[in-house]
Parts: C-alpha cells; structure tokens; sequence
C-alpha cells in the first residue's frame, strides 16, 4: 500500500484506545429473490487490551461478524474502524495487507500446513510480509517459546496433539504482533484439560497487554472474558461488562 493512497483514504483516529470500532453495521445476502438480514445495525466499540467474547445461536450473526471484523467480508452498510482505520477504502490487496499486519487468526480447526513443521508454520505470516529469513526465525521461536511450544520446533501437526496444534496456531497468530488477536471456537476441537490451557494461555497474552475477541457459543469460554457481548437475529441483545479493561481476565474458581 502506497503512502499516497493510505494518506487519502485513511481518516484521522476517532479514539486511539479502540481497536474494534463498528458503527451501525448492516449486512443483508440475496438469497435468490429473499433477501437475509445476517446484521442489522450492530454497533460495538472494543478498546485495547479488553479480551471480549461474542455469543450467539447458530443464525445469530456471530460468524458474519466475524468475517467483517476480520476483514474476510464488507458491511452492506455502516461503517468498521480496525485499529483507528477505515477499511472500506481499500482493495483485495490492501486488505490483505491489513490482515497479515494487524489481525492474529486463530481458527477451531487450527488451520496448520500439514506437511510443514511447527517452526516453519509460525513463519508464514512474516513469509508472506516479505520479512527476512533470520528475523523470522528469530520471531517465530519468541512466539513459541511465548506459547510453551519451543521444543517442538521440528513436529508436524501430526505429530502433536490438539492443544498443541492449537498453541502453534495463537503462535502464529501472534508473530506479526497485531494489535487484534480474532479467536472463532478457539476450543471447539478440544479437550476439557486443553480448553483450559488454551484459555490460560489466552489470559496470559491479554494480560501483556493484547486485544482479543472469542467467537464462542460455549458459556465456559464465555466466563472467561472480561465483556460478553450477545447476538440474536443479527442483533446485539446483551452487552455485560464483567471485569475492567485493565483488570486480570476472570479464570476459573479452584475445585
């Protein structure tokens, strides 16, 4: 993205401390001659450092939030500031851009190369932002040693378990260090043990000062946020602050 074009299409920050800022967001697919209302004028302000989890039924709107808050899909209307910049002005490539320098991914199904090596899966972000050889390897091990993955440098996804892949991928999320972390089902692969060691982990990474948002449908995820925001019909129905912004993320009682 050129200087020329990020200067004449990108606005002035409404607030430095909102990462996510969505602004009467509709979202309506033709369904033949029907027409699907997925949104219908969701507006959500998420600051920096909150770890928020959005809820809803399946048909809520969740995923299609989802896909517009990471830059997967465009609003029909309304507006979406990411990290103070308004994204509709760009193009396919630009957005791109966008989403390997300011969002960590991290999928229910992992999403790692299957016949690629855990280090080598945390580099592709820096591989495809053109970062040198050295610089990724440097990154990708500090983003694994981060996750408490720094002895499995050479494994393949087959080869480690479903926490493990799952701790390779907020590996991987992390090593552009974006200032938005996106989690869709996080755990939905997982174990109860390793459900719990991945949120820990998420925790630990907001408590270091990183945005997250959970897509979840799992209340026990859910408890683990510091916001609930919940969806209905393409609604935001609920909005509960549980804990401040700078506050430790809830975690659970000891048995």
């Amino acid at each position: 993205m050129s200087a020329t074009r990020a200067t004449a299409h990108s606005p002035r920050p409404r607030s430095r401390s909102a990462v996510i800022d969505v602004a009467s967001v509709t979202k309506t697919y033709a369904m033949g001659d029907v027409a699907v209302h997925a949104l219908r004028g969701v507006s959500l302000r998420i600051e920096r450092g909150d770890l928020v989890a959005v809820m809803g039924s399946s048909g809520s709107g969740k995923s299609t939030l989802m896909n517009i808050l990471g830059c997967l899909d465009a609003p029909s209307r309304g507006r979406y500031l990411l990290d103070g910049v308004d994204v509709r002005a760009f193009d396919d490539d630009e957005l791109a851009d966008i989403r390997n320098r300011k969002i960590g991914f991290v999928f229910q199904s992992f999403n790692l190369v299957p016949r690629t090596r855990t280090l080598a899966n945390v580099e592709l972000p820096l591989a495809y932002a053109g970062v040198a050889r050295g610089e990724r390897r440097r990154r990708a091990l500090a983003a694994l040693e981060t996750v408490g993955m720094g002895d499995r440098l050479e494994h393949l996804p087959s080869e480690l378990s479903g926490g493990q892949q799952q701790r390779v991928a907020i590996a991987r999320a992390i090593v552009t260090n974006p200032p938005l972390l996106l989690a869709d089902e996080p755990t939905g692969n997982l174990d109860s043990h390793s459900t719990h060691d991945v949120l820990d982990l998420f925790s630990d990474l907001n408590a270091s000062g990183r945005t997250i948002v959970l897509i979840t449908h799992e209340p026990d995820v859910a408890a683990r946020a510091k916001r609930v925001v919940r969806l209905a019909d393409g609604r935001v129905v609920e909005d509960r602050r549980v804990a401040a912004v700078r506050a430790r993320a809830p975690r659970e009682r000891a048995a």
